[in-house]
């Protein structure tokens, strides 16, 4: 792959959105999240819209803290959606906005997506994730500290933020492979770390659609974007999902965790949130939304 650093100016907000997987569901829309995702500034201030490629979905947004720290940890967001162009930015703005309130920088990335787009979808997180030492480090001054680097994601997120994790794991000829920014952990909110399972168990269709086919298909791709593959991990890794999600079954976290676990990697952890749905990590009033900020900036703070 072919990682491309693009310097460049200000662009109008794109799309993003929320996934499904492991289980027979209902499928997930923008109204269900409508309520979550208002428009919220707090003391970090505005973001700063910033372009990582030459796509025009190539954007983030990076917030910064309201202080004078030098050395600022960051938290690569990563939106889900089922790897389609449904929902905007303004899915993890108030996070977002919520974890810089705490003394973090937050990029928060967008991507190319759509069906059979995976191989633009894995590049493009990880040319976004790459982009923290030229274009967003620029931004900040030089204040990110890239020894302090945490992923999150939710839904098709999850998977993608977990990909970014253990990338560094990957065959040479893999999107993705030999990143130069590794972060040093994750938290993966209601995520989809097992793309066969998603698709032979859970009967899901975002994920054939996003792979261009079923396993026995395509299994190559499977093999490819589905984290569980790369065991063991190295790097700490959190996965939250709620017992009631009935669009991510919790199945997928306590797979990959137990498996994980086996594998001997680095701290896996499971938390699951009882009562929870697949879009309360989106609301600030819920459980979960507080479980996952305390996970990111608890993490993101105590890097070393």
């Amino acid at each position: 792959m072919n990682r491309r650093h693009f310097l460049g100016g200000l662009l109008t907000v794109a799309l993003v959105g929320c996934s499904s997987a492991d289980t027979d569901s209902s499928p997930s829309t923008a109204e269900t999240y409508s309520a979550a995702l208002q428009p919220v500034s707090g003391p970090a201030g505005d973001p700063i819209r910033l372009k990582y490629g030459y796509e025009p979905d190539n954007i983030g947004d990076l917030y910064l803290p309201d202080n004078n720290a030098t050395s600022l940890p960051v938290v690569v967001m990563i939106h889900g959606g089922g790897w389609q162009e449904d929902l905007d930015l303004s899915y993890f703005q108030q996070m977002s906005t919520a974890i810089a309130d705490e003394g973090i920088a937050v990029w928060n990335v967008e991507y190319r997506r759509g069906p059979n787009n995976w191989a633009n979808t894995l590049s493009d997180v990880d040319d976004a994730t790459e982009a923290l030492a030229t274009v967003v480090q620029g931004a900040a001054d030089g204040r990110l500290d890239l020894d302090r680097v945490h992923v999150a994601g939710h839904s098709a997120g999850g998977q993608l933020a977990a990909w970014v994790a253990a990338r560094h794991l990957m065959p040479v000829d893999a999107p993705g492979a030999e990143p130069k920014i590794r972060p040093r952990s994750a938290t993966i909110m209601a995520g989809v770390f097992d793309m066969k399972r998603a698709a032979d168990i859970g009967g899901d269709k975002f994920v054939p659609a996003f792979l261009g086919g079923m396993p026995n298909e395509v299994p190559g791709r499977y093999k490819i974007a589905s984290p569980i593959e790369y065991l063991p991990l190295d790097v700490p890794l959190t996965a939250l999902h709620g017992d009631a999600d009935q669009t991510v079954s919790v199945n997928q976290s306590r797979v990959y965790v137990d498996a994980a676990t086996k594998a001997g990697s680095t701290d896996p952890e499971l938390v699951v949130l009882p009562g929870a749905g697949h879009g309360a990590f989106l609301d600030p009033k819920n459980l979960a939304w507080s479980t996952a900020l305390s996970t990111i900036t608890g993490r993101a703070q105590t890097l070393l």
